[in-house]
């Protein structure tokens, strides 16, 4: 759901900016070719998304690209707290069997799940099955329908934190959180979200475009920018 995940041991780096990995598994400020006898053919990409052809079909459809849909910026939050201790790989692998668990992710059908859906998702081995996380994310739903109801969107909400824009980052450094991520876990942690520490925010906000974190030379970063 790298630059990504909260600051317990994040395992590791085949997720661009998930921190906790080794050094070299961090998405960083330079891009390579999947292949160095193909380096004039194969455009420039993040570092990170060299390592699996997963990871790099990801980065260059979906990571970074600006997500203005409230019920897809959920859905990426929630994939991401299943992260935390984990790595994106597993969870991108994953991401297919996470979807038909929780109804495509539909808040409205996983706000009535209850513990015989819990039960359920546990002996489901083709997800994540911590407990904590499941009931976090059947939380989620109903904290997300909760804000609709009250007049207050998702997608404005947390737009309207970020300065309304894509954050462009110029600095040539990857961070794993910022003041900004940790503001918006905070006020997302207010509202009674649960695995949404700073530095899970922060993979968050890489991942949905809220800032663009895609290395200077990466064929992505312009194309994502908007």
């Amino acid at each position: 759901m790298l630059c990504l995940s909260e600051a317990v041991t994040l395992g590791g780096g085949d997720h661009p900016n998930h921190s906790g990995g080794r050094l070299g598994d961090q998405p960083s400020a330079f891009c390579s070719s999947r292949n160095s006898t193909q380096i004039d053919l194969m455009p420039k990409r993040c570092k990170w998304a060299d390592s699996n052809d997963l990871l790099g079909a990801y980065h260059d459809e979906e990571w970074g690209v600006p997500e203005y849909d409230s019920r897809a910026l959920w859905e990426k939050l929630m994939l991401d707290g299943f992260q935390a201790g984990l790595s994106w790989l597993t969870i991108l692998r994953k991401r297919a069997a996470f979807r038909e668990a929780f109804a495509q992710f539909d808040p409205e059908q996983v706000a009535r799940f209850g513990q015989r859906d819990v039960h359920r998702l546990l002996e489901n081995a083709k997800i994540v099955r911590s407990r904590a996380k499941i009931e976090s994310t059947i939380q989620g739903a109903r904290i997300y329908l909760a804000m609709h109801e009250s007049g207050e969107d998702f997608s404005t909400f947390v737009w309207k934190l970020a300065g309304g824009k894509p954050i462009q980052n110029n600095t040539g450094v990857v961070p794993t959180k910022t003041p900004l991520s940790e503001a918006i876990s905070k006020e997302l942690k207010h509202r009674g979200f649960k695995f949404v520490g700073p530095v899970i925010v922060y993979a968050w906000m890489q991942a949905t475009g809220i800032v663009n974190d895609h290395a200077a030379d990466c064929f992505r970063r312009k194309a994502v920018k908007k």
